[in-house]
C-alpha cells in the first residue's frame, strides 16, 4: 500500500470484488490495512445484468464479507445493453458505476485487483495488437481520474500467493466461467503462458519489461504536455486548435501522444486510437494539411483553408452519442463521454421530460431561423452540430453554449444548473505512476 499512497490519517476505501479469488483476497488484505489504521473498506461488486447467476454470486460475496463485518453495495446496469461488443461496453459501464459510487460518497481510493499474471497478459495482448509504448507499459499502480484515485496495490504479486492468502483466510471464492471461455484472446493467450514462460517470457519478466516501458511512458508524457501547453488550446465549446509548425516540430513520437490526448479528449472516449492508424494521420498533416479527416471520433481539418497553420479538431456528428432524457432538479447527466449536464431544479416549461441530444445540422437551421444574429458567433461551422441541446415535443427548446432559449434569445441559460466541458479523461491527465 505504500507503493500507491499517499492516504488520508483514517482512510475510506473503495475495493472492486467480483466473487473471485484475486479481488477478495484483496478486500480481506485493504480491510486489515485499513482497521489499522481506523479507516474501513466497502466491497463493490457490479452486476451487469448480463448472466442469470451474477445476481446469486453477488448476493454470496455480500454474504461471506458480512461474516467478516466489512460493508459491501452490489451495482446494478440498469437498462438496454448493446448487441456488439458487448465486452468493452461492460468494461466502461463497470469503471463508471464503479466511480460514480465513489464520487458521489467522496471516496478517494478505488481498490482493483490486478496481479503479476493480469499485467505479463495485458502487455502481450497489447503487443499484438502493435502497441506502442503507452499500451506496452500496461497497468499502473496509480491512476488518477477524474473523481478517484484507480489503486492497483497487488501488482507485483503472483495470482498463486492471492489464492493462498485465502486458504490462509479460510475463505472460498467463485471461479467465473468467463475465465475457461476459449472466444475470449486473454483466455486463449494465458494457456500459452507456460510454453512462453519456458522460453524466459514468464510473468516476472514481462511484468518487469511493463515496468520499465512505464518509466519511459512518464518521461515522453512531461515532454508531451510542454507540446501540448505550446501548440493546443482547448475550448469550453468542446473543440481543440492546434499550431500545425509546432505540432510537426515536436519528435514524431510525442506528436502522435499528443494528437492521441487530443482526440481522445474531445471525442470523450475512454481510449486513444490504434497507432498505425496515429501515424497514418500524422503522415498526412504533414503532407496534405488542407485535407479534412475523421479518426478516433473526431473530425481533423483546418481552421483556415488558406493557411491551414492551425488544424481544428472537433467531435464527429456520426460518432456521437444518441440522445438522452433529463428530467427537471435530476442529478448530473453524462453525455456523449464530454459534457456533464445538471438540468434547472424547476424548468419554465410543462412538456418535461426534455432530452439532451446533440443540435446538429438541422437543430442549427431551426435555431438561425428564430436567432439569425446567431450566425455571427464566433463557433467554427464544422463544431456547431456537436453542441449539446435541449429538446422538448416541438423540437429545439435551448443551446446552453450559445445562450439561445426558444422563448428568447437570453432564455437558453435558464434550464441549466450546471453544464461544462468535462471529458471522461482531461487533456494533460496528471503524472503517470511509475510504481
Amino acid at each position: 500500500m505504500r507503493r500507491v499512497g499517499p492516504f488520508e490519517r483514517q482512510p475510506q476505501l473503495a475495493v472492486a470484488v467480483s466473487g473471485g479469488a484475486d479481488s477478495l483476497a484483496l478486500a480481506l488484505l485493504a480491510d486489515q490495512w485499513a482497521r489499522r489504521r481506523g479507516g474501513s473498506i466497502t466491497a463493490l461488486t457490479v452486476n451487469h445484468g448480463l448472466r442469470s447467476g451474477a445476481a446469486r454470486e453477488a448476493h454470496t460475496v455480500k454474504t461471506a464479507l458480512a461474516r467478516r463485518k466489512i460493508a459491501h453495495r452490489t451495482l446494478r446496469w440498469y437498462g438496454e445493453k448493446p448487441r456488439t461488443n458487448i465486452q468493452a461496453a461492460a468494461r466502461a459501464m463497470r469503471y463508471r458505476l464503479l466511480e460514480d459510487w465513489c464520487q458521489k460518497r467522496g471516496v478517494l481510493h478505488l481498490l482493483l485487483a490486478h496481479h503479476r499474471a493480469d499485467q505479463a497478459e495485458t502487455l502481450l495482448l497489447r503487443l499484438g495488437r502493435g502497441s506502442g509504448v503507452d499500451g506496452l507499459a500496461a497497468m499502473s499502480g496509480i491512476a488518477e481520474i477524474q473523481y478517484v484515485r484507480l489503486l492497483r496495490p497487488l501488482l507485483p504479486m503472483a495470482p498463486e500467493r492471492l489464492r493462498a492468502t485465502l486458504l490462509a483466510f479460510d475463505q472460498s471464492w467463485i471461479e467465473d466461467p468467463s475465465n475457461e471461455d476459449p472466444r475470449h484472446a486473454r483466455v486463449r493467450l494465458r494457456t500459452l503462458m507456460p510454453d512462453l514462460a519456458r522460453e524466459g517470457l514468464d510473468s516476472v519478466r514481462l511484468s518487469a519489461t511493463a515496468d520499465r516501458l512505464r518509466r519511459t511512458r512518464a518521461a515522453l508524457d512531461g515532454w508531451v504536455d510542454c507540446v501540448l501547453a505550446e501548440a493546443t488550446v482547448l475550448d469550453w465549446f468542446g473543440f481543440a486548435l492546434l499550431e500545425r509548425s509546432a505540432y510537426l516540430h515536436a519528435p514524431p513520437d510525442v506528436a502522435l501522444r499528443a494528437m492521441s490526448r487530443i482526440l481522445r479528449t474531445v471525442s470523450g472516449q475512454e481510449y486513444g486510437p490504434r497507432l498505425d492508424r496515429l501515424e497514418r494521420l500524422y503522415r498526412e498533416i504533414a503532407a496534405r494539411p488542407g485535407r479534412a479527416r475523421t479518426l478516433g471520433g473526431c473530425r481533423i481539418l483546418p481552421f483556415s483553408p488558406r493557411t491551414c497553420d492551425k488544424i481544428l479538431i472537433c467531435r464527429e456528428p456520426a460518432a456521437m452519442e444518441g440522445e438522452i432524457t433529463v428530467h427537471p432538479g435530476g442529478g448530473a447527466y453524462i453525455w456523449d463521454g464530454r459534457f456533464v449536464f445538471r438540468p434547472a431544479r424547476q424548468l419554465p416549461i410543462t412538456s418535461v421530460p426534455l432530452r439532451l441530444g446533440a443540435l446538429g445540422e438541422g437543430g442549427w437551421a431551426d435555431v438561425i431561423g428564430q436567432a439569425p444574429q446567431l450566425r455571427n458567433m464566433a463557433v467554427p461551422a464544422a463544431v456547431r452540430p456537436s453542441l449539446p441541446a435541449l429538446r422538448d415535443l416541438e423540437g429545439v427548446l435551448a443551446v446552453p453554449h450559445l445562450s439561445y432559449g426558444r422563448s428568447g434569445i437570453e432564455a437558453g441559460t435558464v434550464y441549466v444548473r450546471h453544464l461544462a466541458f468535462q471529458p471522461l479523461r482531461p487533456l494533460a491527465p496528471g503524472p503517470v505512476s511509475v510504481a
